[in-house]
């Protein structure tokens, strides 16, 4: 049995739409083109095809569609790419409510879906379009703090490789200490038995004069 991973959902933010009055085929195309973009981005991308600047990419619903400059079929959805700007600074909004860093945000889930299609009255009885947005974003962390961590592991790395190097160190210089303490004794063990050699040798010394004396007598 394999397990999936629950991530922290602290770090996470979420936002939805519900039957929002815009194509689901053109909604799906700027989803392929943010999904696992940062926030920031998505807000200038929009923008940007808003104002009829960029265009958005059609990768699969591009049946009989021109070409765009700098790219091969595309469009400029600018009343979808509304919606969906409204539906990034939501989530924007969700995220800094919770306490993440909103210029920090990756976006995790965008999943566009068909909604429930109301049947308008009428002769013809035309059915209207409606899409369901799903947003997710993950706070992510900057290429500074990033840095940050990689230069902090580095210093613990030398600090670690320090530590035995000093205590070796520490331990050759006590040993050498203890080298040292053990040869002065010694030494003083030595020069306190030639001092008694030296002294028994006078005390003999002192006994025989008399005795060489009492024999001339």
């Amino acid at each position: 049995m394999t397990t999936k991973k629950t991530a922290n959902p602290e770090h996470f933010a979420r936002a939805n739409s519900f039957n929002v009055p815009i194509s689901t085929k053109q909604s799906i195309e700027i989803s392929k083109s943010l999904r696992y973009k940062r926030t920031n981005y998505a807000i200038s991308f929009l923008e940007e095809v808003i104002g009829l600047r960029k265009a958005v990419p059609f990768k699969t619903f591009n049946r009989d569609m021109g070409h765009k400059a700098g790219m091969s079929s595309g469009r400029f959805p600018q009343k979808a790419a509304k919606e969906f700007l409204r539906l990034v600074k939501s989530v924007e909004a969700n995220a800094q409510f919770k306490g993440l860093n909103t210029s920090n945000l990756k976006i995790t889930k965008l999943v566009a879906n068909k909604g429930v299609v109301p049947i308008t009255g009428g002769r013809h009885r035309r059915a209207t379009k409606r899409t369901n947005l799903e947003i997710e974003v993950k706070e992510v962390a900057g290429k500074k703090t990033e840095e940050k961590k990689k230069k902090e592991a580095k210093v613990v790395k030398k600090e670690e490789k320090n530590v035995p190097v000093t205590e070796t160190k520490v331990e050759e210089k006590v040993a050498e200490v203890k080298d040292a303490v053990e040869t002065k004794e010694v030494e003083e063990k030595k020069e306190a038995v030639v001092e008694e050699t030296n002294n028994q040798d006078n005390q003999n010394e002192i006994k025989e004069q008399p005795v060489e004396e009492e024999k001339k007598e």
